[in-house]
């Protein structure tokens, strides 16, 4: 029955409009936690997609490019080679509905809202791995161990990579060139995306880039981007100092090997020398260039019929400016996701410097609590609780006591300049939080140890003031031999042993 053009289109309209209300009744419910909140942009974004798919099958339909669906309307208003005939077009369609129901005699109408109140409940499978957390935060140590192994990186820590691996900007240009950053921006790029889009399905991503795409083109043509300005080039073309391969910054054969066979062959045609041979070769040749100007070179490195340029560099193809467009647009595009996934990198880095001052033991404990956390958030299914004074949450999920409020001082905030501005609340959390890892860290970045004596101390002036006085009454009460150190002479008499030493120098003793 459902096999004419016309039932196909009703039940594909249906199936539209039955999916745009569960969207809206799933969008009505608040997720009780971060995981049903996924879970929840998942299946949207899967009934977005059903009725996009649907959509276009549609549209198809209505194009009619095979005029299939005006013969069928035809066909049901009674049209025929020999003329129109209503009656018999109905009467035709009447037996061919009763023939269906002889031969399905068990047939029965599908309540299509049952399975549709399905996908309500559906936990769509998305992968993410253990460091993520369920999409709480960046694995980013593969690229990390690429970025510190590279030429263009430097040995920092993790929890350093993760403040400047968004700022592409500030490494430098002549490094920027070659294929070993370009893979790398490639696979950062590529692992930020596939996260976001894990972590944020509802997001257009596509029409994101787009924007950002038509954005990029004007600013690199009038020589604005990021990184890449011009400083003498006009209309996007590149600059006379990235107009030839500057061999300054090449050491060594291998490292000019990295530039790649295609550039180092249209290098030596600009100079007039052979192209041929491998990419050792090429770099060899080319490297020659670097100590031995062009003209005082052997007459076998150069090209038949070729001019001895006077330049101590070669030119660099359009190629290259391509090259060099297309990475200045994956740095825009990492720039641009980075912003997007700001709060997700600076949860990453706080959790980083978190582990570093727990054990073993403690993050174990720490993440079994997360466990149970989330799992009781999940069960969770009551109204949200009326707190107007907005009452810390008590072990029960419910507000504390007013009185008990006032009489641990939880409105009074206490600042601690040393954490990073961070607010505690209560007499109890501000004192507690001496010992805590968000304290010890900022202790550590600025080179003190986290003793009793700088309990209170929330200042990083009195904190260091303190650590000097410190260490200048350690150096009061240092043993010092020449003034400390005793000795007896034959008649009993007791010297330092500065004084003993000079007296017997003098042959007093």
């Amino acid at each position: 029955m459902s096999s004419t053009l016309l039932e196909v289109t009703r039940a594909s309209h249906e199936e539209i409009e039955r999916l745009e209300r569960i969207i809206v009744k799933d969008l009505q419910n608040e997720p009780a936690s971060s995981k049903d909140r996924l879970f929840q942009s998942h299946r949207v974004r899967g009934m977005i997609d059903t009725i996009t798919t649907t959509t276009e099958k549609l549209i198809d339909i209505y194009e009619d490019k095979d005029n299939a669906r005006k013969d069928e309307i035809a066909a049901l208003g009674g049209q025929t080679a020999t003329g129109t005939n209503v009656f018999s077009a109905f009467y035709d369609r009447l037996k061919e509905i009763r023939e269906y129901h002889r031969k399905h005699p068990a047939a029965r109408v599908v309540d299509a809202n049952e399975e549709y109140e399905e996908l309500l409940k559906e936990e769509p499978r998305i992968e993410f791995r253990g460091e993520e957390a369920f999409g709480r935060y960046l694995d980013l140590h593969e690229l990390y161990n690429e970025y510190i192994n590279s030429k263009f990186g430097e040995p920092i820590e993790y929890s350093a990579y993760l403040d400047v691996f968004s700022e592409p900007h500030k490494i430098p240009r002549k490094s920027k060139l070659t294929r070993q950053y370009r893979e790398y921006l490639e696979n950062l790029l590529e692992y930020l995306i596939y996260f976001f889009e894990r972590t944020e399905p509802l997001q257009d991503l596509d029409r994101i880039f787009s924007k950002l795409s038509t954005d990029f083109e004007e600013r690199w043509s009038n020589g604005m981007v990021e990184g890449w300005e011009n400083d003498n080039g006009e209309n996007g073309n590149v600059p006379t100092q990235l107009a030839v391969i500057d061999l300054d910054y090449y050491s060594t054969v291998e490292e000019l090997m990295e530039v790649g066979p295609e550039m180092l062959k249209e290098a030596l045609g600009a100079l007039g020398l052979k192209t041929g041979g491998t990419v050792q070769q090429r770099s060899e040749r080319l490297f020659l260039t670097k100590h031995t100007p062009v003209d005082q070179l052997d007459r076998k490195h150069f090209a038949k019929g070729s001019h001895r340029p006077e330049q101590n560099g070669a030119p660099v193809a359009p190629k290259e400016a391509d090259n060099s467009k297309e990475i200045a647009l994956l740095e825009a595009k990492l720039r641009k996701i980075c912003e997007l996934l700001h709060e997700t990198i600076v949860r990453t880095k706080e959790n980083v410097e978190k582990k570093q001052a727990l054990t073993y033991e403690e993050m174990e404990a720490e993440r079994e609590e997360e466990e149970v956390q989330a799992d009781t958030e999940s069960d969770d299914d009551e109204q949200q609780i009326y707190n107007p004074l907005k009452l810390p949450m008590g072990w029960d999920g419910k507000p504390i006591p007013y009185w008990l409020y006032k009489l641990h001082g939880l409105g009074q905030e206490f600042k601690c300049e040393i954490c990073g501005n961070h607010s505690y609340w209560g007499r109890r959390a501000f004192e507690r939080h001496f010992k805590e890892w968000r304290h010890q860290h900022g202790m550590r970045c600025l080179g003190i140890p986290n003793t009793k004596n700088f309990n209170e101390i929330t200042s990083i002036k009195e904190a260091k003031i303190l650590w000097e006085r410190i260490q200048e009454r350690q150096g009061l009460n240092k043993w010092r031999p020449d003034l400390e150190e005793e000795y007896e002479d034959k008649e009993g008499n007791i010297y330092n042993k500065k004084t003993y030493t000079d007296l017997q120098r003098q042959g007093l003793i």
